[in-house]
Order: structure tokens, then C-alpha cells, then sequence
């Protein structure tokens, strides 16, 4: 196997570094600087621990630029989106720097004597981040993990590893002591692994497909891993046709489209009222074909190319001779893993376009019935991250929330993500939740302390 990682730039194809590929000697070797590191990191006073994330965050504002547009380069996003996440990076640690001194405990009655709860960190967290947004999810997993008191080995995905580099780097410079965070960049298959089955580990928190969480759960369980999975999604976006169609239909694009379809979060199947569907596609045909597609380095950029010539082929195998394609977008020709933001419709809810996550730029667009209509296609999934609701009846919209199964929802919007509150999957989207006050409880167990008051 090479000892080196050659990592490629998806708008152009070329090679855009060579990193050290990591093997299972060099996790060994990060779990055990993490262990080393650990003492002294969990013993620091929460004052401490929160002023060197204090001082982390403010050197993250430093690096912002030189960030953005290496992750726009590396994951092939739009310039825009990546200063936008670069600034969630940094809003997230300063977020979680206000945690050391916030981890309460309680007290509880108890005959004799008093008792209370402590949190106490895990110990060495293994962390597992994907390609799509590499650093941003990354410090979801970071901030609350090192807030806590833990120590971390990092694993990025092969395909877009230079920011979690930059960061480890940029970290030690900004004061965070030795060990504290390891990077290791390697296969899923050895150095990923190896991290699930390594002793010395005390949780895996993962980001991914629904398929390899399967697997490191299955595999955490051999040494009773703590385990956070945030996986797969298929999210639906129900219009009702007493919406504002003009706004829902403009704000779809973006909500599917946006880093190139390739978000768990994606609103790929749009659930539309039937008797709302021409008027609804006649307003969004022309945001669609309006998106414009290009070099990520471009501020005009809404959307780049897909991660890698293997997404490519995915993506495109969901266009058969009888999809029935609806209108198209542009994109680019010429080098680069290109595809335009495709809208399919009327799309039937049992085909493989409904179903299946297809992590690209393909939305499709399925008709509903009535209000139990719509809450039967949006729940007939095994996953349940995210979603939106368009309507102007307030009651409606939260009858349609609280039935639809799934983590995270919106009302007449298409947010999803925010620092302050938590995030996370129903079904087979995974399990815990990540950011807001929430995630703490994913890298501290609750310690019970007795003390005696009878002589």
C-alpha cells in the first residue's frame, strides 16, 4: 500500500496535495498520545479549559479565509457555503466554550446522607467525519468532546482531509496542549477499524452512510463503545397548496441542491398537493434552471461539482431512459465531476428515486392527496433527519410536525442545522444528537456520589 494519500480537486480533477496515509501502527500510536494527554486535560480547571477554547475559536476567526477556500477547493462547495460553515466552525467552538463551566450536576434526597450527580469525560473519543462538510461536522464532534474533558483522535475521510489537518495545526499554535487532538488520515476499512475495535477507546462518534454505521455499531459493541451515528436521510418537503408557493417554490432549490445534493439533510423528495403541483413546478422551474453551477472559487457560484468520478456515476445511475425528468438545471462541461440540479416529476413514491438517499443533485417531486396522505409518504422511509412543512394554517403545521418521524423539522422554512440547538436522526437516520446543550450528554457519563451524614 502507498504511504501517501494523493487528494484530487473535484472541479478540475488534478491533484491537489499528497498527504501521509495513515495505517492501524499510526492509530495505535494517536490513541495512545490522546491516553497520554487525558490527565492532564480532564484535571484542568473548567475556567482553564474554557479559556484555551476561547483562544482556539479566536485563532479559527483568523484562519477563516485560508479555510474556506481550502475546503471549497478540497470538497468542491461553492466559496460562499464554505465561509458560511467555516463561521459555524468558529461559532461552535466559542459556543461550547461556555460548556466546562456549565457541566451541572444535581442533587437528589436520599435517606442518610446527600447525593449528587457529577459529569464526568469519557476518556479517548474516536471521532469519524465524512467528505461533505469536513470541517463543520468535525467541530460539532470537537467542541463538545474537548469541552467536556475528553481527548480525541480525528478521522476525516480520505477524500477531503486538508482541513482537519489545518485545524490540528492551528490548534496546537493557539495553545491546545500536545495529544489533545490527534489526526489520523487513512482507509475507512483499517484506520476507522481500528478505532471501533481499539481498547483504549471509549466512544466512536460517526457521520455517514446509514450502511457503515451499521457496521460500527456492530463492532463497537464488542468493547461496549458509547456510539453516536448521525447517518442517512431521504427528507421530504410538504407544500400544501394553501402555502406561499411563490416562497416555498424559491426556497426549494437550495434546500436540495445546495453542496450539490450531497447533504443527509438534502429535502430531496418535495411532497406537493396535487392540486398545487403545475402551479408549484411552473414556479420553480425557473430558480432551478437560474442556479448557477460552476467553479467553486467564483463568488457568483451557488453550486460545484460532485465529490469524486464514483459520485458521479451514483448520481447519474438514478437517470434511466424512463425518469421522468421534468426540467434541468446547467452545469459545466470539460473536466470535473459535473451534474446539473435535476427536478423529476411526477415522481411515483415506490421508485428508486423516491427511496433510496441519492446524495446528488436530483430532486423529486411526488403529489399527495390530502393532510394523512402526506404524512403517509413522508414516514413511509427507514430514515428521519429532516424536513420542511409549507402551509399558511398554523394548526395544520403543527399537527403535520408532530407526526412525521423524523429529527430535526422546519415550518415555512428549510433550516436545519443550528449551533444552539440539537441534531439528530429517528429510524434509521441514527441516534444521539449533536449541538445545542444536548450534546454534552454524548461525551460525559453521569456519576452518582453518596455522602454519608450519620455517625
Amino acid at each position: 500500500m502507498s504511504t501517501t494519500l494523493s487528494v484530487l480537486e473535484p472541479a478540475t480533477e488534478d491533484t491537489l496535495a499528497e498527504v501521509a496515509r495513515a495505517d492501524v501502527e499510526d492509530v495505535d500510536a494517536a490513541v495512545d498520545a490522546a491516553t497520554a494527554a487525558l490527565p492532564a486535560w480532564r484535571a484542568l480547571a473548567p475556567g482553564a479549559r474554557a479559556e484555551v477554547l476561547r483562544a482556539l475559536a479566536d485563532a479559527l476567526a483568523e484562519h477563516r479565509e485560508e479555510l474556506a477556500v481550502l475546503e471549497a477547493r478540497n470538497a468542491g462547495k461553492a466559496i460562499t457555503d464554505a465561509r458560511g460553515e467555516m463561521e459555524m466552525v468558529v461559532d461552535t467552538f466559542r459556543y461550547y466554550s461556555g460548556a466546562p463551566e456549565r457541566l451541572l450536576g444535581e442533587t437528589i434526597p436520599a435517606a442518610g446522607g446527600q447525593a449528587f450527580t457529577v459529569r464526568e469525560p469519557l476518556g479517548v473519543v474516536g471521532l469519524i467525519t465524512p467528505w461533505n462538510f469536513p470541517l463543520a461536522i468535525a467541530s460539532w464532534k470537537l467542541a463538545p468532546a474537548l469541552a467536556a474533558g475528553n481527548t480525541v483522535v480525528l478521522k476525516p475521510a480520505e477524500l477531503t482531509p486538508l482541513t482537519a489537518l489545518r485545524f490540528a495545526e492551528v490548534a496546537i499554535a493557539a495553545g491546545l496542549p500536545e495529544g489533545v487532538v490527534n489526526v489520523v488520515v487513512g482507509p475507512g476499512r483499517t484506520c476507522g477499524q481500528r478505532m471501533v475495535d481499539h481498547p483504549g477507546i471509549a466512544k466512536i462518534a460517526f457521520t455517514g452512510s446509514t450502511e457503515v454505521g451499521r457496521s460500527i455499531a456492530a463492532g463497537a459493541a464488542q468493547t461496549i463503545k458509547r456510539v453516536t451515528l448521525e447517518l442517512g436521510g431521504k427528507s421530504a418537503n410538504v407544500v400544501f397548496a394553501d402555502a406561499d408557493l411563490d416562497a416555498a417554490a424559491a426556497a426549494a432549490p437550495p434546500a436540495v441542491f445546495g453542496n450539490a445534493g450531497q447533504d443527509c439533510c438534502a429535502r430531496s423528495r418535495i411532497l406537493v398537493e396535487r392540486s398545487a403541483m403545475g402551479r408549484f413546478l411552473e414556479l420553480l422551474e425557473p430558480h432551478v434552471k437560474a442556479l448557477r453551477v460552476g467553479d467553486p472559487l467564483d463568488e457568483a457560484t451557488e453550486m460545484g461539482p460532485l465529490i469524486s468520478s464514483a459520485q458521479l456515476e451514483t448520481v447519474g445511475s438514478f437517470l434511466g431512459d424512463s425518469a421522468p425528468v421534468a426540467f434541468r438545471g446547467s452545469a459545466p462541461d470539460g473536466r470535473g465531476y459535473w451534474f446539473p440540479p435535476t427536478v423529476m416529476a411526477p415522481v411515483d413514491p415506490t421508485v428508486r428515486v423516491a427511496r433510496e438517499e441519492v446524495f446528488g443533485p436530483i430532486a423529486a417531486v411526488i403529489p399527495f392527496d390530502d393532510e394523512a396522505h402526506a404524512i403517509a409518504l413522508a414516514n413511509d422511509t427507514i430514515y428521519g433527519l429532516s424536513g420542511s412543512i409549507w402551509t399558511r394554517n398554523g394548526a395544520r403545521a403543527l399537527r403535520v410536525a408532530r407526526a412525521i418521524e423524523t429529527g430535526v423539522l422546519s415550518i415555512n422554512s428549510n433550516t436545519s442545522v443550528r449551533i444552539a440547538t440539537p441534531f439528530g436522526g429517528f429510524k434509521q437516520s441514527g441516534y444521539g444528537r449533536e449541538l445545542g446543550p444536548h450534546a454534552l450528554d454524548a461525551y460525559t457519563e453521569t456519576k452518582t456520589i453518596f455522602y454519608s451524614t450519620e455517625e
